[in-house]
Parts: C-alpha cells; structure tokens; sequence
C-alpha cells in the first residue's frame, strides 16, 4: 500500500533521536500491518529497527524480548531447556492469519501494540505473565501488564509519542506446561476464540483471547475443577467483553471459549 500522505521517514540510531510526541507521527516495528491499508492521519513514519534492539536476551529472571523482535526469530530463537513453554511461541504464530513472508517481518511489540483481540503475541504474552517496558518521550519508562495494555479492540494504553521498549517473560511462567486451543470458522480464517493455560509452581493460569474485546487472565491457587473453570469465565469476564463480528457471534464466542477452556483445563490435569 502507497502511503502518500508520508512526507519523512526517520532511522533514530540512539534514544535521542526519536522525535517529539506528534499525532501524525507513526511508529515503524516491521510494517506489516501499516503498509496493508491507507493511514491518512500519519505524515511521518519513525523505524525503530534502527535501534538495533538485541531480539532476544535470556537472564536469570526469564526471557526479555526487544519490541522490534521478528516472530520468526522468537520462533526460531535457542532457548534454555529449562522453559518449557517455548513451544508456545510456535503455537501461537500458528494462530495468526499471516503467510511466513508477514512473520519474517512482524515484530512482537506490533503485534501487541495493534491491540487486536486476535493478536496471537498478546495471547502469548498474557499466557506468560508478560510485562511491557514503555518508553516515554519524556525519558523515562514505566512496566505494565501485557493485559492491562490491551484495552479494547485495536485500543492501546499507550500515549502519545510512547513506545513499547521490549516484553519481560518471567523464568516461573517459561518454565510451566502450556495448552492452547484456537477455534475460527474457517480452516485458514482469523481465530474467533484463543485459549492459552498454562500450569506451574504458582497454580493455573488461563488467557482468554480473540473471543472477548481485550485479554482476560484468570488465576487459581491449586489446579481447578470443571465448574471453578466455568464459574471463573461466567463471573470473571463480564458478559459484554464478548462481541460480534464476521468472525463469530458473542453469544457463540462465549460458549466455545468455555469448551475450549475445559479442554485446555482437562489437557493440563
């Protein structure tokens, strides 16, 4: 796609080359989404790949991967076999409606900062107690939570002129058992429901995802039961968080994201 209201592209090299906040300013991860249609409210686009972000660093405290990572190298990246929910990342690529050429070139931090129900990188992340490193144009940063940061469908918590740095997985969460189960209408069609659960030391973890406007994560203490499960998704996610579009009703979301979720209970048992 031609974008021809862009008048500059800039290729910051260090953190003070990033320009001042502007609305017209738009963010560069890999470009996949932003070049698929017009964006006439951008006049200027800011690369961040010439940064030069490591993709991803393995600390003592888990996995901390640049904003900027391609999903093909998080898929790809050599891991301790200490995280066993590295298979995750794969899973969750998988999940995407995208040909391998798009996720050469996707970035995780786009993925998340789209803000999609179906953004597979923020199931993933939301699976692994994901945390967000925020730049601010000020200087400074701040973390969040990777659900707190999706607040409603293609709506991010981000402000004006902030950019997501990088995503913290922590060591507790890589090292879980995973499930995943993802439900679309069509075999290649765009997920309607995405279930990631995920079971350690700190209990059970399930993500909801796709089917509701913005992820849900729902902790247990010890491992649950079918009706904690149920009981959980009805109390939990409230019932509008549910929506209707040409990939599903609401109505049908929410009750194949409570089969899936049992399945994915029942998986990890």
């Amino acid at each position: 796609m031609d974008l021809h209201t862009i008048d500059h592209v800039l290729v910051p090299r260090t953190r003070a080359d990033l320009p001042a906040p502007s609305a017209g300013i738009g963010f560069i991860g890999g470009g996949t989404w932003l070049y698929s249609e017009p964006q006439p409210q951008l006049s200027a686009l800011v690369d961040l790949a010439g940064l030069g972000w490591e993709p991803i660093t393995v600390t003592d405290r888990g996995l901390e991967i640049a904003a900027t990572c391609t999903i093909e190298e998080l898929c790809r990246a050599q891991l301790p076999a200490s995280f066993r929910a590295a298979p995750l990342f794969q899973n969750c690529a998988d999940a995407l409606l995208a040909s391998w050429k798009v996720l050469r070139y996707a970035t995780v931090g786009g993925n998340i900062a789209l803000a999609f129900p179906a953004g597979a990188m923020t199931t993933m992340a939301a699976a692994l107690d994901g945390g967000l490193t925020i730049w601010r144009p000020d200087g400074s940063e701040y973390r969040i939570p990777i659900a707190d940061c999706v607040i409603d469908n293609g709506i991010n918590a981000l402000g004006v002129g902030e950019i997501i740095r990088g995503i913290t997985l922590p060591a507790h969460a890589l090292s879980a058992r995973t499930a995943i189960r993802k439900l679309a209408l069509t075999t290649l069609g765009r997920s309607s429901v995405l279930i990631v659960g995920r079971r350690g030391a700190d209990g059970f973890t399930l993500a909801v995802t796709a089917s509701t406007r913005r992820p849900y994560v729902l902790r247990f203490t010890e491992h649950p039961n079918p009706t904690d499960v149920a009981d959980a998704l009805r109390h939990r996610i409230p019932a509008d968080a549910y929506f209707t579009d040409v990939h599903g009703s609401a109505s049908w979301r929410c009750a194949m994201t409570a089969l899936l979720a049992e399945e994915v209970r029942e998986e990890l048992t």
